[in-house]
């Protein structure tokens, strides 16, 4: 494996979650065939449910979800992929639940998923991150009295100089602009407002350019693209598993040459593979991952992980470059509550 070998970083929940996770977990994996080899614990922090890379400096950021007062940690990475604390700062906010850093590397977004906020940590030429420069509280609730009484930040996601926030609790996809200098956000006119009980999750970008939103309360793939107002329209939308049962798919992952989608089916404990030929998602094939309540899962190279957080385990997927299909490889390996999957990506130096 040698110097071919890649490195995957494992968020988790910890007792404070109820999981049985420690904190950041270290994963090899041999790009040839897909492989890990679990390397032991990186740095104990509590429920680091989310993680996220500096784009230039070797910094892994972490949320730590708590429910009476969340936190980001942020750890210098070694070149033995060894993490080393840098600091600890309070988001303002109860269960952080994703991150982002700004594309020029002076900021990290929080998403406060109960509390309903967005949090802004000015971020020093090290990488270290300061206290809060803004403090966004979003508004809104949905159909849903027991998921939507109000609003819950669930993805940040930086968009064409603007920021997307995905918010599960008002069915809105929120659009900001920071200002790189004050650290602070303005909010401006949505950029989705989405199906009354739809719960958006979790998005990204198609190869072509379209919105693709995944509902956690519909149990939906939509996508969207720009109307004559400049504000996203649905264009279409379909049913994100084909199981029986109440469906709360997570994450949405995009192929390398965009032919093919796939999502997370929590409850269902699948994979759905979609083609997509910009017009529509199409269902080509829906895989059980071998474990239950997929969370989070990533695409490298021709192999998708799939971090299965109530089985305890990482699933290891083949997928077929011309049917877009996956399949599983091997038994999953054992990871306690995992949440997230971040390969740590080699900097280059400049």
């Amino acid at each position: 494996m040698g110097a071919n070998a890649e490195y995957v970083f494992v968020g988790s929940y910890t007792g404070d979650k109820g999981g049985a996770g420690e904190g950041i977990s270290l994963l090899r994996r041999d790009p040839a065939t897909g492989v890990l080899t679990r390397l032991g614990l990186a740095a104990p922090t509590p429920s680091p449910s989310f993680l996220a890379q500096h784009p230039r400096r070797p910094v892994l950021y972490a949320v730590n979800e708590l429910a009476d007062g969340g936190t980001v940690s942020a750890f210098a990475v070694g070149d033995d992929h060894a993490l080393t604390p840098l600091a600890v700062r309070p988001t303002g906010g109860d269960d952080p639940a994703h991150l982002a850093v700004s594309p020029d590397g002076r900021h990290l977004l929080v998403a406060n998923y109960t509390s309903g906020s967005v949090a802004v940590h000015p971020l020093a030429e090290d990488g270290t991150p300061g206290e809060r420069t803004d403090l966004l509280d979003l508004v809104g609730g949905g159909p849903d009295p027991d998921r939507q009484a109000g609003p819950h930040a669930h993805m940040v996601r930086p968009d064409r100089g603007e920021w997307l926030v995905a918010d599960l609790g008002s069915d809105r996809v929120w659009r900001c602009r920071l200002d790189p200098f004050s650290g602070r956000l303005t909010m401006l006119p949505p950029a989705v407002v989405a199906k009354p009980g739809t719960g958006p999750r979790h998005l990204r970008h198609s190869a072509d350019g379209a919105l693709l939103l995944v509902g956690e309360l519909s149990g939906t793939l939509g996508w969207y693209r720009p109307g004559p107002d400049g504000s996203l329209v649905l264009e279409g939308e379909v049913t994100a598993s084909g199981a029986a049962g109440v469906n709360y798919p997570s994450e949405i992952v995009t192929g390398r040459d965009g032919r093919f989608v796939y999502v997370a089916n929590r409850g269902p404990n699948t994979v759905s593979a979609f083609s997509w030929d910009g017009d529509q998602a199409t269902l080509v094939a829906e895989v059980p991952t071998g474990g239950e309540w997929p969370r989070h899962m990533t695409l490298l190279g021709d192999y998708l992980y799939v971090a299965n957080q109530m089985s305890q385990s990482v699933s290891t997927f083949r997928v077929d470059p011309q049917t877009g299909v996956p399949a599983l490889r091997g038994e999953p390996s054992a990871e306690p509550s995992p949440t997230c999957l971040l390969r740590w990506t080699p900097l280059v130096a400049e």
